[in-house]
């Protein structure tokens, strides 16, 4: 009896020891109540069905918690986020984070076309360019690198991803970016319209 106990009582605190996120320290548990207002535009779970609005089901904490406190403080602009993440605490956005890292991410379909310009890219770069391999960063299936803070592509909807490498190409490259702002914008910068729209497809549907 006393060891059917004790299994029970190590069963039972199980969840609450999942529940925090082991890159950021932000609990999961607490994330969920905190994110009733995040499902209007990123649906249950973070599984956005607007594709203006990003999926963040399945992103790594850490990349989530920073882009929190980039609205906050001003480094990435959106009227809405920014407004959303003006009154977070420290904790909340770890919390947040937390939450939708341990979300599973709905996955998309590519479109065939997109293949064939799009996967060299993502496997091998473009050396002629200076452009590198997405996967590099990104991981061969899409799935970002959490604890380097590299963010998930797989699933994301097409039509968030060509915004996002469009504006990095708009970017002025002088203009004191991040690290990461920087490789991003000069890669976007040789990148076309069509190898913009093909990559962008191609992620949605990578698995």
């Amino acid at each position: 009896m006393k060891r059917l106990l004790s299994s029970l009582l190590l069963a039972a605190a199980a969840p609450a020891l999942m529940a925090a996120d082991p890159l950021l320290g932000g609990d999961a548990e607490a994330g969920a109540k905190k994110a009733a207002v995040c499902a209007a535009c990123h649906g249950p779970g973070g599984n956005s069905v607007n594709p203006e609005w990003p999926k963040l089901a399945g992103q790594g904490a850490p990349y989530l918690y920073a882009q929190l406190k980039a609205y906050q403080a001003g480094d990435r602009k959106n009227v809405l986020m920014s407004s959303q993440a003006a009154n977070l605490s420290e904790q909340d956005m770890k919390d947040l984070a937390a939450y939708f890292a341990s979300q599973s991410g709905s996955p998309g379909v590519a479109a065939e076309s997109a293949v064939a310009t799009a996967e060299p890219l993502h496997r091998g770069g473009d050396g002629e360019r200076s452009i590198p391999a997405c996967s590099a960063c990104h991981g061969p299936a899409g799935k970002g690198n959490p604890a380097s803070g590299y963010p998930a592509l797989s699933g994301q909807h097409s039509v968030y991803s060509a915004n996002i490498l469009r504006a990095y190409r708009s970017m002025d490259t002088d203009a004191g970016l991040s690290a990461n702002q920087a490789i991003m914008a000069s890669v976007a910068k040789q990148l076309s319209d069509e190898e913009i729209e093909a990559l962008a497809s191609y992620f949605q549907g990578l698995q």
